[in-house]
C-alpha cells in the first residue's frame, strides 16, 4: 500500500514497515508524530532522523505492509522480501538467501573485478558493456558458482532475506 494509507492505519494503532525491515514505524498520539523502531531496538522521533532522503524516499514506496510477528525481526519474525529487492540489495553490497535454500551458508552476493586464466595462460580481465566487471555469485556447500542463474521459483519468490554470517557460522 502507500504510504498515506499506512499512515491511516498507524493512526489507528497498526505498526508499519517495509517488507525487508527488521523494525517498523507507527503513530505516537502525544507527539503527534511517526517513531521509528528500528532492527537495533533504537526509538528515533522521525523529525531526528539523520538521513533524510533515505527517510522520504521510504514515504514514496509503495510497498507499506502491516508489521507483525511473522515479518519484522524486533517483534520475533523475519523480514522477507521478492527478488527485485534482493537484487537492488546485491548491487548495495548485502548478501541475501532464500529462506527455502536448505544448504547451510548458501547466499548470492556480487562479483567484482572478475578474471581468468585463458588456455594459454594469460589473465584477463571480464569487461561487458552492460555489466562492466560484475556477475552475481552463489556460495553454497559445494564452493562458490559465478554468474549464478536464478530459477522461475527463485524469480517469483517472496522469501529473500539478508544473509548474516554470524548467523551461520560453524
Amino acid at each position: 500500500m502507500n504510504f498515506t494509507k499506512a499512515l491511516r492505519q498507524m493512526k489507528k494503532g497498526i505498526p508499519m514497515k517495509l517488507p525487508s525491515w527488521g523494525g517498523y514505524w507507527c503513530w505516537d498520539n502525544d507527539t503527534n508524530t511517526i517513531i521509528v523502531y528500528t532492527k537495533d531496538h533504537q526509538r528515533i522521533d522521525i523529525r531526528e532522523t539523520e538521513n533524510v532522503e533515505s527517510t522520504l524516499h521510504n514515504v514514496l514506496s509503495d510497498e507499506w505492509i502491516s508489521a507483525d510477528g511473522e515479518n519484522c525481526s524486533i517483534l520475533g519474525g523475519v523480514p522477507a522480501f521478492g527478488f527485485g529487492d534482493a537484487i537492488k540489495y546485491i548491487k548495495r553490497g548485502f548478501k541475501v538467501k532464500r529462506l527455502g535454500w536448505n544448504g547451510k551458508n548458501q547466499h548470492i552476493e556480487l562479483a567484482k573485478n572478475i578474471s581468468y586464466i585463458s588456455p594459454d595462460g594469460v589473465v584477463t580481465n571480464c569487461n561487458h558493456r552492460a555489466i562492466g566487471n560484475y556477475a552475481i555469485a552463489f556460495v553454497g556447500t559445494s564452493g562458490i558458482q559465478m554468474g549464478w542463474l536464478a530459477s522461475q521459483a527463485d524469480m517469483l519468490a517472496d522469501d529473500w532475506v539478508f544473509y548474516k554470517e554470524e548467523e551461520n557460522a560453524e
